[in-house]
């Protein structure tokens, strides 16, 4: 086993007894990036984290992340490296700045060695639309299997082994949907907890900026380094990031409705086991009925509303401020055709959405209705929560789809279950995957949804459920 498979606190061990460097973990995350098939990297920094890793020559004791090779979602601005959010409309675009996440893991001499792929401009959900092609998800070696998206890259590059951990970005499910495709821990804090500055946006009511990991151990490490305040972000909260010890034993909260429509078979079997354990444990299991009229206009709400903010926000990305130029007659002519041959039809059809759902004629009867159901949607939310510490759940009805069923069945799939993640970010609460099991050799999750800025309890959840599934630290290809 490889000094990069293990928790991070053990890594930092290593690194502090000088049992390895950052250049030996450097080289290897590289040699492992460089070997990959899966096509999860935008840009590999190899020139600039061999650099950066060469420098650190004496360990520091008290920061965890010393040294450490890890990878960023590239829609995460970063000084002096290409930032492309997988689209044309930016390609060649280098950043003169950090985005915060970046720039206080740089403090802490943590080592980026590459931008990863997602579906363009964040939109997405099969990490299939990036201007690169498809990602493939590690433990299909056909290729034949997606592994989710948008934080397609992120997730393949922890699932695979190249790095400990990544950063990426959550607006609907696109970090927790492909940690569960890819059998590994994806987080999606707060609303506000970690700064958004520097993070392109797609959605900014839904937005988050959160990280995969293979170890429950590692989620706090991670979190402590990068929440807090931002006075360049000033919708990050200021509250204290808590103390993460606690109890173990939760109210734990089942709805009803999502789970009568989640087929029979290996999943349900796998979840319902879980639960049998977590009551063992001393966890008490309750049963609700989350109202199906609610969950069924979960989606559609969404892409209502992702879809007018994103439209508006992107709108600058026009050929003129941002993208390569196109000539025309007049500049509505250069900033159509820049807009037109700059992006994929899923950008345009989403960009038509939102401009149609914005317009005068439309705006209450789509924008404003939609944003009167999100209100409805969060009430019920935390109407729930009060019965319990969290909601527990199949991330997913199945394990990761074929790319040739992808793009038919997932934006018109009626399941809430594969819609129920979208709730944690209409409410902005924190919410992580992890891994439940697997069927036929591919991994599938389950996740949690807490309390709003409560964390801490659900860091605890994870590492009980860690426990109780044996699943910590897997990845594809681990050696014996």
């Amino acid at each position: 086993m490889s000094y990069l498979d293990l928790p991070l606190s053990q890594i930092h061990i290593s690194l502090v007894q000088k049992k390895v460097t950052p250049l030996d973990l450097t080289q290897e995350a590289l040699t492992r990036a460089k070997a990959s098939q899966d096509n999860a990297f935008e840009y590999i920094a190899e020139n600039e984290a061999l650099a950066f890793a060469s420098a650190l020559l004496e360990p520091e004791e008290d920061n965890l992340l010393w040294g450490i090779p890890y990878a960023a979602k590239d829609n995460l601005s970063t000084k002096g490296i290409p930032t492309t959010a997988s689209s044309n409309s930016l390609n060649g675009y280098v950043p003169s700045f950090d985005a915060t996440v970046i720039a206080r893991l740089k403090e802490k001499k943590a080592v980026l060695i590459g931008k990863t792929t997602l579906d363009e401009l964040a939109m997405g959900g099969s990490g299939t639309t990036g201007h690169k092609g498809a990602t493939f998800n590690p433990y299909d070696q056909s290729h034949q299997r997606m592994i989710g998206g948008s934080s397609c890259g992120s997730a393949a590059v922890v699932a695979s082994g190249i790095v400990p951990f990544a950063l990426g970005s959550d607006t609907g499910d696109s970090i927790r949907k492909p940690a569960g495709y890819s059998g590994i821990i994806g987080v999606k804090p707060t609303w506000g907890r970690i700064s958004r500055f520097g993070l392109f946006p797609f959605a900014p009511s839904m937005d988050h900026v959160g990280y995969f990991t293979r170890h429950a151990e590692d989620l706090p490490i991670l979190f402590e380094a990068l929440a807090g305040p931002d006075p360049k972000d000033l919708t990050c909260s200021s509250l204290p990031v808590q103390n993460f010890d606690g109890d173990k034993t939760f109210r734990i909260i089942v709805l009803d409705d999502v789970m009568a429509s989640l087929p029979s078979g290996v999943i349900r079997d796998a979840f319902e086991g879980s639960l049998e354990k977590l009551e063992v444990r001393g966890c008490e299991i309750v049963h609700l009925e989350f109202g199906l009229d609610l969950l069924k206009a979960i989606y559609p709400t969404y892409i209502i509303l992702s879809s007018a903010e994103a439209s508006s926000n992107d709108a600058n990305i026009d050929g003129l401020k941002f993208g390569p130029y196109h000539a025309g007659e007049s500049y509505q002519e250069a900033m159509a055709k820049a807009r037109s041959n700059g992006f994929s039809e899923l950008i345009r059809r989403r960009f038509a959405i939102g401009s149609f759902a914005l317009s005068e004629e439309n705006r209450e009867t789509m924008f404003v209705r939609a944003q009167r159901i999100r209100s409805m949607i969060v009430e019920r939310v935390n109407e729930v929560l009060q019965k319990g510490d969290f909601i527990y759940l199949p991330t997913a009805s199945s394990i990761a789809p074929l790319f040739s069923d992808a793009l038919e069945r997932l934006p018109k799939d009626p399941l809430p279950v594969n819609h129920h993640l979208i709730l944690g970010n209409f409410a902005g609460l924190p919410s992580i995957n992890m891994p439940l099991g697997y069927e036929r050799g591919m991994p599938f999750g389950a996740t949690l949804m807490g309390h709003a800025f409560q964390e801490g309890p659900l860091f605890a959840a994870c590492s009980l459920l860690e426990d109780i599934t044996g699943l910590g630290g897997a990845y594809f290809g681990e050696k014996d």
